[in-house]
């Protein structure tokens, strides 16, 4: 009977070494890719996944009505800790005050725990929860909240009319009972402001990208909570200004003032420094020189996706 003779095929540890040694160089070339790129990967943060998280919201620009309404709000708890609530415990008078406004005044917020607990603050559209903050509104955070004594200031300028709330964003304080509502309604019909002739006055502004340690919050100037974090510009329609910029952090940033902080495909007025096709990179700068439009509400932005959300953005304000 004959038998198949089949080829048995070994290797030698020589090869084997050699095989090692081929996939350990591709592993080591592709880390240096990879880190070599670091700034990239930084500046491209996934900012659906941040949102699916309970990230701060963002409203869409409001065409100003030069009206502004300040609200002085304090943290307080009942004795047994069981009650929450802002300036006065339910049954008293001042309890979660309602703040009534039009679409277009901007709501200034200045709050002071005064409490036991530790608290932050933002407003929200959404009825029941602690996610969705508007941006502008937030005053520190659950984690990173007011302690006993601190204070803050933010403001919420509403674009639409409805129904918005005020509420301490640690995880179940609102449900507690701090919590306010703040009635919008709409705001007396007249002509959309247009932009104003050329003033002839001009307005220089600088301001530097910065990021955390960790690359989580993105900022101009100081990280939140700091002295001169995302400073609010003033300016006068027909105004012209030049805004300077430093990218003093490690990932790559651009500029531009935009009335969506959401859009930043749409900017404003010839404002750009760069692009975030063709960024400004660590250590670089750039500077622009242009006419403020229509009063309005506007913001200044890092337009890299994902930056402004983190928090690069601040206020621009045409009167």
């Amino acid at each position: 009977m004959n038998q198949h003779n089949q080829e048995i095929y070994r290797t030698t540890s020589a090869r084997t070494g050699k095989m090692m040694a081929i996939m350990l160089g591709i592993c080591l070339v592709g880390g240096v890719i990879f880190f070599s790129m670091w700034d990239y990967w930084t500046s491209t943060p996934a900012a659906v996944v941040a949102q699916m998280a309970g990230a701060k919201q963002t409203e869409s620009a409001a065409v100003a009505t030069g009206k502004t309404i300040t609200q002085d709000l304090k943290f307080i708890e009942s004795s047994d800790f069981k009650i929450f609530a802002f300036n006065a415990l339910p049954g008293e008078e001042g309890n979660n005050p309602t703040i009534n406004a039009s679409v277009g005044d901007k709501i200034v917020f200045n709050v002071e725990n005064a409490g036991k607990s530790f608290h932050a603050f933002g407003v929200t559209a959404d009825e029941e929860g602690f996610a969705g903050i508007f941006q502008s509104s937030a005053i520190a955070s659950a984690s990173n909240p007011l302690k006993p004594g601190m204070t803050g200031s933010s403001e919420f300028i509403p674009s639409k009319e409805g129904t918005y709330y005020y509420i301490c964003t640690v995880p179940g304080h609102r449900a507690q009972g701090m919590v306010g509502e703040i009635i919008v309604s709409q705001a007396q019909a007249g002509e959309a402001p247009k932009a104003a002739a050329p003033t002839g006055n001009h307005l220089d502004f600088s301001v530097n990208f910065i990021e955390s340690s960790d690359f989580k919050t993105f900022a101009f100037n100081a990280l939140p909570g700091e002295e001169g974090h995302n400073p609010e510009f003033k300016v006068k329609s027909g105004d012209e200004i030049t805004f300077s910029v430093t990218n003093n952090g490690k990932s790559f940033h651009a500029f531009g003032i935009v009335s969506d902080p959401e859009n930043a495909n749409i900017v404003l007025w010839n404002s750009a420094i760069a692009a975030a096709s063709n960024p400004i990179k660590p250590g670089q700068g750039g500077s622009v020189t242009f006419t403020a439009g229509a009063p309005g509400t506007y913001y200044y932005i890092c337009t890299v996706p994902g930056h402004a959300l983190q928090g690069m953005k601040g206020s621009f304000i045409v009167e």
